[in-house]
């Protein structure tokens, strides 16, 4: 039972557990949060990293159903075929080009021609992995990871600022702030 004078809330209410959760939820995400940030700005600054692309089969005569009903396993056998053992978890179609993903790592791109096929062996470096990520072209388990991160860097704002707007001394700090920082978004996106 409260004492006398003093209100009282939940525990999931007080500014404690907002502020502990603020501090969790940024710490666990600080390490991907960090990569991310790193490798999404060197590649605004136009270092983007690069790809070594090693021809390793010419298929002449040897065609591939790019309609099959089951694509990837066509894509699986034909590796297997050239002599190519590769795992992927899924592929990407544009026109007769395959290619393995994820491409966060080495992966093949199938050039599918009249003549036959063509693969090429993609050996990404570190800023180009980075990237791959970033872009959501990586393993399944870390487009998960992404959509958790997407999810907990909601989390950290609206805490953070909850947190702001909830103490006296910084609730017109946290307001001019949030104002002015939605102001350059609005003049920089849509304004320039």
């Amino acid at each position: 039972m409260p004492s006398a004078g003093k209100q009282w809330h939940a525990p999931f209410m007080g500014r404690d557990f907002w502020t502990i959760l603020h501090l969790c939820v940024a710490a666990f995400l600080a390490p991907v949060v960090l990569l991310m940030a790193i490798s999404g700005g060197l590649y605004l600054l136009g270092v983007k990293g690069n790809v070594t692309e090693i021809p390793v089969s010419l298929m002449p005569g040897v065609s591939l159903d790019l309609a099959a009903p089951d694509l990837k396993a066509a894509v699986r056998q034909l590796l297997a075929d050239a002599g190519i053992e590769h795992r992927f978890e899924y592929l990407k179609q544009e026109d007769s080009t395959l290619t393995t993903r994820p491409t966060s790592r080495v992966h093949y791109v199938v050039h599918v021609g009249q003549d036959g096929v063509r693969v090429i062996r993609n050996e990404p470096n570190v800023q180009k992995r980075l990237i791959e990520l970033h872009k959501g072209h990586g393993p399944t388990a870390f487009k998960t990871l992404q959509k958790v991160m997407a999810l907990g860097l909601l989390v950290i704002v609206i805490t953070g600022f909850w947190l702001g707007l909830s103490d006296m001394w910084l609730r017109v700090r946290t307001v001019a702030i949030s104002a002015a920082g939605l102001l350059l978004f609005i003049v920089l996106a849509f304004v320039l």
